[in-house]
């Protein structure tokens, strides 16, 4: 999400030796994290967070490049958790004014930003909007005797306190408005797309009628394109959005709202382009700043896309304090030779974003082990590891097949983690689900596969050749989630010139033997050998998620 919406997927890239879709994520580094209660979070650490969903980040270009503002429909009845979507739960009224509404989430995540950590900012009074018209004021009894239902959680009996409202006025705005709320109430409770679409149209009817307060006018149409980006309406949620803009032309938050409504269906160009516009007219705005940077970055125009990052996030605008832009600033550093990078990294962790310098996944349950490597014994999947050793050279001789048959199923790495040369990828399973196409191609390796559910199982991982030819390297890089740990074997190893840093250990790989690391932790790959290094990528989920845990987390 953006983060002002906290919509899914994450800054970040993917694993070394192979990609991974996804953003990423923040876990702990070194040893084991204390006891009790896992459960995944997003950005700040031990606050519960997005869960990342559906990950194939073809549906828009910006996810393709950098895993940031996935969005995804909702179903109801699938495990749903409001911050895993766009928007926020209604019982976060920040401001009091029976709404949640950005203006909400800004309190929400205002918080002390700057650099070395100087005072917050002072924090500007908020106005009571207003809300009723000339006629409303006259029912403003009945009106709050509704709306102190609604609050009370008294759901049922304020939808029905509203609906007559609305029948008796049916031209009353703050009636409606009331209506609106109660269903986007009810659908939160009982989970119900149904109502929410309703409430939605609702919202709409609300901005239609004649006489409506410009407060009231302005919450309804932002909450209803938020609820409808909620619904993965993202095409709906961005008419609602430019309606805003052309209605309070002079609103850079609305605007700001717009940049990322263009972000969300892909459209860089028109997003740049607003948030150009902002900065033209306010140029210290923070929001405009970080997300402007971050569409440079996905341009592949790293460093301009420093300063804006840096300022943005320096600014303490609400919005800015995100893990994934202390992610994209310390990448676009690194990528640059600025030595800075780290600097950010450890600011990142101190504020909650990341568990550490070294591991800076986004997509996390906490609680979990967290070291760089591993070995088979830690993992408790000795078994795995002893039949993709034993069988290597079967596993080998399929890939090297397909290479010399069908080299078309090799895909090139496309996440923008390379620096130069040439990798590509021929993947067997995908986010728990097996690519009946490609076992044609290497039907024994697949065979020998499915005996093992803790990686064919694995929605958040792939299993995979990947083949890495002379010249490459990959850049410093982290996977999106501390949910599971990365075997590599190696089946064409070049005897000089191959290998792979997972935080500060650098190891090489061998024919027939399996390393095994947490893709959460930075790793980087050097290919210098003069041939071709060809590995077997498999993914597991980490030994201590329970059962219940791999079932329900979502696919990354």
């Amino acid at each position: 999400m953006a983060p002002r919406k906290n919509a899914k997927g994450g800054g970040g890239n993917s694993s070394s030796s192979g990609s991974s879709s996804g953003s990423t994520s923040a876990g702990s580094s070194g040893g084991s994290s204390s006891p009790g209660v896992r459960r995944e979070t997003k950005h700040k650490n031990g606050k519960k967070g997005g869960l990342s969903g559906s990950s194939f980040f073809t549906w828009f270009m910006v996810i393709a490049l950098l895993g940031v503002w996935t969005s995804v429909a909702v179903v109801w009845f699938d495990l749903v958790d409001y911050e895993e979507v766009l928007g926020k739960l209604g019982i976060y009224d920040a401001d009091g004014d029976g709404d949640f509404d950005v203006d909400d989430a800004k309190i929400l995540l205002e918080t002390n930003k700057k650099m070395d950590d100087p005072e917050p900012k002072e924090k500007v009074k908020k106005k009571k909007p207003k809300l009723l018209n000339k006629f409303d004021k006259t029912i403003k009894a009945e009106l709050d005797a509704a709306e102190k239902l609604r609050k009370r959680g008294k759901i049922e009996e304020a939808v029905n306190a509203f609906k007559e409202l609305v029948r008796k006025y049916p031209q009353s705005p703050r009636a409606r408005y009331g209506m609106a709320q109660c269903e986007d109430d009810l659908a939160e409770k009982r989970r119900s797309n149904e109502l929410l679409r309703r409430a939605i149209e609702t919202y709409q009817e609300v901005a239609s009628l004649p006489d409506v307060p410009t407060d009231l006018l302005k919450l309804s149409l932002k909450r209803r394109s938020d609820r409808q980006q909620f619904l993965g309406h993202m095409r709906g949620s961005l008419l609602t959005l430019q309606r805003l803009v052309q209605l309070f032309p002079n609103d850079t938050s609305l605007k700001n709202d717009l940049g990322v409504g263009y972000l969300l269906i892909g459209d860089n160009d028109n997003a740049k382009k607003v948030y150009e516009e902002v900065l033209s007219v306010t140029p210290n705005d923070g929001f405009a700043k970080v997300h402007y940077g971050f569409i440079l970055k996905a341009q592949n125009k790293i460093a301009e896309s420093i300063p804006y990052l840096k300022e943005g996030i320096e600014s303490g605008d609400p919005g800015t304090d995100d893990g994934r832009f202390y992610f994209h600033l310390g990448d676009a550093m690194q990528r640059v030779g600025n030595k800075e990078a780290y600097k950010w990294y450890e600011l990142g962790h101190k504020r909650g974003h990341f568990a550490s310098v070294w591991q800076r996944s986004l997509y996390n349950v906490n609680g979990l082990k967290a070291q760089p490597w591993w070995t088979p014994k830690e993992t408790g999947y000795t078994d795995l590891v002893k039949s993709l050793e034993r069988h290597w050279k079967l596993i080998r001789d399929e890939g090297l097949a397909v290479m010399d048959k069908a080299k078309g199923l090799f895909l090139p790495e496309d996440e923008n983690l390379r620096e130069k040369g040439d990798w590509s990828q021929f993947t067997l399973w995908q986010q728990g689900r097996k690519n009946e196409n490609a076992c044609k191609g290497a039907p024994k390796t697949c065979t020998l596969l499915e005996k093992f559910p803790e990686t064919t199982g694995c929605r958040r991982g792939q299993i995979k050749y990947s083949i890495m030819h002379p010249g490459t390297h990959v850049w410093p890089h982290t996977g999106p989630t501390n949910c599971r740990l990365r075997m590599h074997l190696g089946l064409v190893i070049p005897k000089e010139g191959c290998r792979i840093r997972c935080a500060n250990e650098t190891k090489t790989w061998e024919e027939g033997k399996v390393l095994i690391f947490d893709d959460s932790f930075e790793h980087e790959v050097w290919q210098d050998a003069s041939s071709f290094r060809l590995i077997f990528i498999v993914d597991v989920w980490h030994p201590e998620l329970t059962p219940q845990q791999r079932r329900s987390l979502p696919a990354i």
